[in-house]
């Protein structure tokens, strides 16, 4: 016990952080209902948000989603959110295209010296936008893959007169992803995913070359039961673990963390003196489904209180109404006002769908 307690005393908090993490904020009303959990649970449009891979296995042969989530409506602000549009195409039984946009708007931000002296505005904002290709290996098996462009524009010019020049940062990044269903759903039956996103270069917001920012390369692993009560009447149980791709940042590191390549980053993520137990998240999810029409969900997301500590419990509904599917989500606040969510007590809200079939067989 005394052990114990004094190995936590010496645990120190090591968060990882990287540059444009809107890129791994949950653009998916469905999902964020379920505690951000998505890897491996059934395809629609958003899957390409957690896995591609998905998409050669969806119903629909065409679709798209459209979601809005406010950020901060805590504290009233009205001009910070997160917009995104997906969609795609099944060009025949096996094989799919896709694209998505992600709009990050962090509103009006006012520049002051030392002084409090005003010295100008802006409205900083980031973006990503993606094209892929799907396909099935197997009746079972599926692989996505994805290519994406990064831009981030944050300050620009010198707004504090310090002498570094700010401007916007680019990064090209691409996913990879797996994904396995059983071979027959009109059954109880478990899937399961792997996907390895936004693996690309780093990103600089000045005119130092040397000083240059990881964007979050991630590692997911998911799994998902289906539970048949009857014909109308369903439950998936869904688990999610992800892990950043990036090393975390310390006195020990601090010589090599901005030099090393990202290829070698990624390796060295699971042996940068850390503990990598405690440097993976757990998402946590559950989903009713009557009759493919009307859905409640509910999960849990966890973090370690080393890692970061953003633990959160969320619902969500939804409804679809013939081509047309309404989703809605809600976070419960939780926390202390360094680890509380900006989208805490937030309703976030997405819209799909799905359109005339091409003639593809189901």
């Amino acid at each position: 016990m005394l052990g114990t307690a004094a190995l936590a005393q010496t645990q120190t908090v090591n968060v990882t952080t990287t540059a444009v993490p809107f890129l791994r904020i949950s653009s998916d009303a469905r999902a964020s209902g379920m505690g951000d959990v998505g890897i491996a649970t059934s395809p629609d449009a958003n899957g390409m948000f957690w896995n591609r891979a998905k998409l050669p296995f969806a119903k629909s042969d065409n679709s798209i989603a459209v979601t809005y989530s406010p950020w901060f409506r805590d504290l009233g602000l009205n001009d910070v959110y997160l917009a995104s549009i997906a969609g795609y195409h099944k060009l025949d039984d096996e094989q799919v295209i896709s694209a998505s946009v992600r709009y990050f708007s962090l509103g009006n931000i006012q520049f002051a010296d030392a002084n409090g002296n005003l010295l100008g505005s802006s409205m900083p904002r980031e973006f990503g936008i993606d094209f892929g290709y799907s396909r099935k290996l197997s009746e079972q098996l599926g692989i996505g893959v994805a290519l994406r462009y990064i831009n981030s524009s944050l300050a620009s010019g010198d707004p504090n007169n310090s002498g570094v020049i700010y401007k916007a940062g680019s990064s090209v990044a691409g996913d990879v992803s797996l994904y396995h269903i059983a071979p027959d759903t009109t059954k109880s039956y478990f899937t399961w995913g792997i996907a390895l996103s936004n693996l690309g270069s780093k990103i600089s917001y000045t005119n130092d070359a040397n000083n240059k920012d990881y964007i979050p390369a991630n590692l997911g692993l998911g799994a998902a039961y289906k539970a048949r009560l009857d014909r109308d009447n369903s439950i998936t149980f869904a688990l999610d673990l992800n892990k950043l791709l990036v090393p975390t940042y310390d006195s020990a590191t601090a010589s090599t963390y901005y030099t090393q390549s990202v290829f070698s980053s990624w390796f060295k993520s699971f042996n940068d003196g850390s503990n990598q137990l405690t440097s993976w998240t757990v998402s946590a999810g559950a989903e009713y489904n009557y009759d493919n029409t009307f859905f409640i969900r509910t999960g849990y997301f966890y973090e370690n209180k080393y890692r970061g500590n953003r633990n959160y419990l969320t619902f969500g509904l939804g409804l679809n109404y013939q081509n047309i599917g309404i989703n809605l989500s809600y976070l419960v606040a939780s926390g202390y006002v360094t680890t509380r969510n900006p989208l805490s007590n937030t309703i976030r809200i997405g819209l799909n769908f799905d359109l005339a079939n091409n003639g593809s067989k189901k």
